[in-house]
């Protein structure tokens, strides 16, 4: 590698880096109580390195217990949910896939109510494990559902669609039919995207979930890119196709069932951002899979703060923002690339 390629490369990464911490640094910052960007980082100095600033108690509480710890698992989530839409659109070679259009998410949402309301697994199961199994669950039944069907882009999406709605279906009636009247707002409201009950805690599974999912998928980035061209193809080139195919499904599915468990069914993010990022970096999977998860990272803190100031004296769900932002955006670029199904 030139020195020349290692210099651009160290560039990227440094811009990519600044721009991370940036959005982090105004997530703390804005709100429906403005806190100055000075204090948030007097703040963390505080917290981490000890420091002995004089700072507002009410501002500081804001900014380490509220604000932080809420932007740093929405950073987590998006970039989970890119790189799952970068793995699957790649393993299955179909530019529609995600964990939201695949019903992995919706499964995922099942096992995680299951757990919650209908107490499976005696206590001993929590909503992480279940989200998983659920998550597992919904992506054998579509595989299943688009093998019977046959094969191409139709099968796998139209078996999605079913997935979904048949485990959107069973999460509407386990609440319906297990929930009080208080569990069930909550629960509903959770579905929606929330990341109002986000504390420190989640942190510790969020963002371990996040980055050993980027550690896996980037040691696959040289199958990733055989897959490109078919399961034949990757064979041909050396890939062990089944261990690899194996190994990345259940990382995004793990990586989904995680970020369901802790803030709910978020669309969108893991079906745009990977095609608005190879626009900007190319199809490569070296590159792809970080610049993915950093640009979803950003683009879920840049939703985190609409969702708190969009309308004044409420914070929206941020799957809603998500999805109003999303979906044109999708439109836009799907129709610049003239995708056939």
């Amino acid at each position: 590698m030139t020195v020349r390629r290692l210099s651009t490369r160290a560039s990227f990464t440094l811009a990519a880096v600044a721009l991370l911490a940036t959005a982090l640094w105004l997530g703390a910052a804005i709100g429906e109580t403005a806190i100055p960007l000075d204090v948030v980082a007097k703040t963390v100095a505080n917290r981490l390195f000890h420091a002995a600033y004089p700072l507002d108690p009410i501002d500081e509480g804001i900014v380490w217990s509220y604000r932080l710890s809420r932007v740093v698992v929405a950073a987590c989530c998006g970039a989970a949910l890119s790189l799952s839409g970068v793995v699957l659109q790649s393993l299955l070679r179909n530019p529609l896939a995600d964990p939201y259009v695949l019903g992995i998410s919706a499964g995922a949402s099942t096992g995680a109510v299951s757990v919650a309301i209908l107490g499976i697994g005696g206590g001993l199961v929590g909503l992480p494990l279940g989200a998983f199994a659920g998550a597992l669950i919904a992506f054998c039944l579509v595989s299943l559902l688009a093998w019977r069907a046959g094969s191409g882009a139709a099968a796998i999406i139209l078996a999605g669609v079913a997935g979904s709605q048949l485990f959107h279906a069973l999460t509407a009636f386990v609440v319906t039919k297990a929930a009080n009247a208080e569990q069930a707002r909550g629960i509903m409201f959770w579905l929606l995207g929330n990341l109002s009950g986000v504390r420190w805690p989640d942190v510790t599974l969020a963002l371990p979930a996040a980055l050993v999912g980027l550690a896996l998928c980037f040691s696959q980035a040289r199958a990733l890119d055989a897959f490109a061209f078919g399961r034949d193809s990757a064979a041909s080139l050396g890939i062990a196709v089944r261990r690899t195919y194996v190994l990345l499904i259940g990382v995004t599915a793990m990586m989904t069932a995680v970020m369901v468990a802790l803030v709910g069914s978020i669309g969108f993010v893991g079906l745009v951002i990977p095609h608005a990022t190879r626009m900007l970096v190319g199809v490569r999977h070296g590159v792809l899979l970080p610049a993915s998860a950093i640009v979803g990272a950003v683009f879920m803190i840049l939703a985190d703060i609409l969702s708190r100031i969009i309308v004044p004296g409420q914070v929206l769900p941020i799957g809603v923002v998500t999805a109003l932002f999303g979906a044109p955006a999708f439109a836009v670029i799907m129709s610049q690339r003239r995708t056939r199904l």
